[in-house]
């Protein structure tokens, strides 16, 4: 049977998916423009809510395992890269070269993980990237908010996107210093298998 932690995990990444589906398409659903960002901000919860469920789940039934240690960051990463592209798209307008630095982070870590990997070596996840997440899904959060208050006329577009702007641009900042402190972290390891001959 599968286990609860892999269960959240397995949620988090089929909604994922419907973050876009509703930004894009929400009024096509026939659902009121102003309804639309509670949605989003309904599935971020129950997101962030898995993501919590799963690494209590499985460290209280003792189910931590390689699979988990992929699984749940490779969810985290489709959760980010997924709504910061959605968000360079009207009305957020984030600059598409901004989001590069969080796809730069994600693909270099996975390399990271896979070449650890194949030498039997789990890289288990650093403060660094737990900080990373919960800035980013703080930064998530901000963004929806400032849209419920966009379409309730309480602040402005040109204010929606900048604060948006910004709000993503600390976030990237940390990103790039996260992946600089797992590749330091990691550093002796990475030099071991440059320096093998694949025995």
């Amino acid at each position: 049977m599968i286990s609860l932690a892999h269960l959240m995990t397995f949620l988090r990444i089929v909604l994922v998916p419907f973050f876009p589906i509703f930004y894009f398409w929400g009024s096509s659903f026939g659902i009121d423009e102003k309804v639309v960002p509670f949605i989003l901000l309904a599935l971020l919860i129950v997101c962030q809510i898995s993501d919590i469920l799963d690494g209590k789940f499985a460290r209280r039934r003792n189910e931590v395992t390689d699979l988990g240690k992929v699984l749940d960051p490779m969810a985290d990463s489709l959760l980010s890269l997924t709504v910061l592209f959605t968000f360079t798209t009207e009305p957020i307008s984030l600059p598409v070269i901004l989001i590069f630095v969080f796809l730069y982070r994600e693909f270099s870590i996975l390399a990271l993980r896979l070449l650890c990997g194949l030498k039997g070596h789990a890289l288990a996840a650093r403060s660094s990237g737990k900080i990373k997440t919960v800035l980013q899904a703080a930064v998530f959060f901000l963004i929806v908010l400032l849209m419920i208050a966009n379409q309730w006329n309480i602040i402005s577009l040109l204010q929606l996107q900048w604060t948006s702007f910004y709000a993503v641009l600390v976030a990237a900042f940390y990103t790039a210093i996260s992946a600089c402190e797992y590749f330091y972290a990691s550093r002796r390891f990475i030099f071991k298998s440059l320096n093998s001959k694949g025995k």
